[in-house]
């Protein structure tokens, strides 16, 4: 029972992570139907930015805030100088667009940073805790906590506010919502900053447990991307079970199985959607009029 516990913490912990990346692929695809390829890096970018300037003498609080706003701007400035450009291009095009940022920002990442691993401190210390047997470190009960508390702020500003309503109108109709006087370009440029800011935050909490370097963007973004998909592309309920389910899935096969196998999981999951459920656990038919 211990060992079936800490595997399911060290699942969940990881794949808190995870659901944040598919939040953010989620967020993007629902507003500009764009795959965003470079999510990954974001969590890259928040972790190696804390990092360094906490190498140069910035406190750790204040150089995560400066992280996130740094990656905000990055996802911004991805929006405004590669996807607007190719407004009206196909979707394959945009997803190369997505991958070449991507590659960009992992190579700027190698030349600014550096090519060695890096941890942050813990924040609330490196002793474990005991649960049924099980050890927890206190970092891991962090980063659930820091997912589930951007899953509430994220459903309280769709549901609750107006600019949120205007991020549900833009998904469901970019053109009606255009003809509404909604200004789709603002909207969706703001799921770009929004979805960075995400993957930042991720990088903060995480690096303390995973380490970083400048090439982690890859691997996590395809596994964001298979939790996005087994939830169902588009569901922001469905990304965060997703990253959850794909956590638990690595943690277990990894325990049970072979770590050898760990990394093969998402890819797995992948072709078991796109066979099986090609839609998602709570995806849906989208259905077009011709």
């Amino acid at each position: 029972m211990a060992e079936f516990l800490q595997f399911a913490f060290s699942g969940l912990t990881v794949g808190a992570v995870y659901a944040l990346v598919a939040l953010g692929f989620t967020l993007i695809y629902n507003a500009s139907d764009v795959v965003n390829f470079a999510q990954g890096e974001f969590v890259m970018l928040g972790g190696m930015t804390t990092v360094f300037l906490g190498l140069a003498g910035v406190p750790v609080p204040l150089a995560a805030l400066i992280a996130i706003a740094t990656t905000t701007l990055v996802g911004l400035a991805l929006y405004r100088l590669a996807i607007d450009p190719a407004r009206g291009a196909s979707a394959v095009t945009l997803i190369i667009i997505t991958i070449g940022a991507s590659i960009f920002l992992r190579g700027v990442a190698s030349v600014v940073f550096d090519k060695r691993f890096h941890q942050l401190p813990h924040w609330f210390g490196s002793d474990p805790i005991q649960i049924a047997g099980a050890s927890v470190l206190p970092q891991s009960l962090v980063v659930l906590a820091g997912a589930v508390v951007i899953v509430v702020l994220m459903w309280a500003f769709i549901e609750r506010t107006l600019f949120g309503k205007a991020v549900i109108a833009t998904a469901a109709n970019r053109v009606a919502a255009q003809l509404s006087g909604i200004n789709t370009g603002l909207v969706i440029g703001f799921s770009f900053g929004v979805s960075a800011a995400i993957g930042a935050v991720a990088g903060v909490l995480v690096t303390p447990i995973t380490l970083t370097s400048f090439d982690v963007g890859t691997l996590l973004a395809l596994k964001g991307f298979a939790a996005a998909m087994l939830g169902g592309m588009g569901n922001p309920v469905g990304a965060v079970v997703g990253g959850l389910a794909v956590g638990l899935l690595e943690a277990f096969g990894a325990g049970y199985i072979s770590s050898q196998y760990k990394d093969a999981v998402a890819f797995v999951v992948i072709l078991a959607v796109l066979f099986i459920m090609p839609n998602g656990l709570f995806g849906r038919t989208r259905i077009e009029r011709v």
